[in-house]
């Protein structure tokens, strides 16, 4: 189900440091805008509170999922909030067994080719590419290249409306947006805005794909 609602639209939403109080209406914008995938990173306040808040609010077709997610003692907490996506920096074995024996999606973190195998032989659906900046299309494409056929990659970190589409030439199959998109103390409105420039950059980008 992750790789489909990727399929749709592939822009997962990071909202690092969400407050519970602004998760309704920041989740209602998203949705109407077109992301189907959320992420509220466990550094964030009361994240647990969001992520139960959120899953209660919106479409059963709308994943909400963690980041930052560190112990497989997290996995079990994000879950018990009714979060099913596990989203982590890194790729520890013992995270991603957690993740899949809770029978999570799970997206963990990967800077190298060696990182992204060993993280797919543990059940990964998508890799997270961290940190992006310090990768070109180049380097993404050349990963595709040797991984195995239908790997998702998302490149995180420094994501614009205008840089995009280099690495969409390049074979990756979404994004996540951090401080692009929302930063704390954002209003609605203003999240509202910067995810339909998002939307609308990844719809002219992605339609003769």
């Amino acid at each position: 189900m992750l790789k489909q609602a990727l399929k749709e639209n592939g822009l997962v939403a990071i909202l690092r440091g969400l407050r519970p109080d602004e998760a309704p209406a920041i989740g209602d914008e998203l949705y109407q805008a077109g992301f189907r995938v959320i992420e509220v990173p466990l550094n964030s306040p009361q994240p647990f509170d969001s992520i139960g808040l959120l899953r209660q609010r919106l479409p059963a077709d709308c994943l909400i999922g963690a980041g930052t997610v560190l112990t497989p003692e997290q996995v079990t907490q994000v879950k018990d909030a009714g979060g099913q996506v596990i989203v982590m920096p890194h790729s520890d074995p013992k995270v991603l067994r957690a993740a899949k024996a809770a029978n999570m999606f799970l997206s963990p973190g990967v800077a190298t080719p060696t990182e992204a195998f060993a993280a797919l032989s543990e059940g990964a659906d998508v890799l997270k590419l961290f940190p992006a900046e310090q990768m070109s299309p180049a380097v993404v494409k050349a990963w595709l290249a040797v991984l195995p056929a239908g790997t998702v990659l998302l490149p995180v970190g420094g994501i614009t409306p205008d840089n995009m589409k280099v690495f969409l030439d390049a074979g990756v199959k979404g994004f996540g947006l951090g401080s692009g998109l929302f930063k704390p103390g954002m209003s609605a409105a203003d999240v509202a805005e910067r995810a339909k420039a998002y939307v609308a950059a990844w719809k002219e980008h992605t339609s003769s794909l």
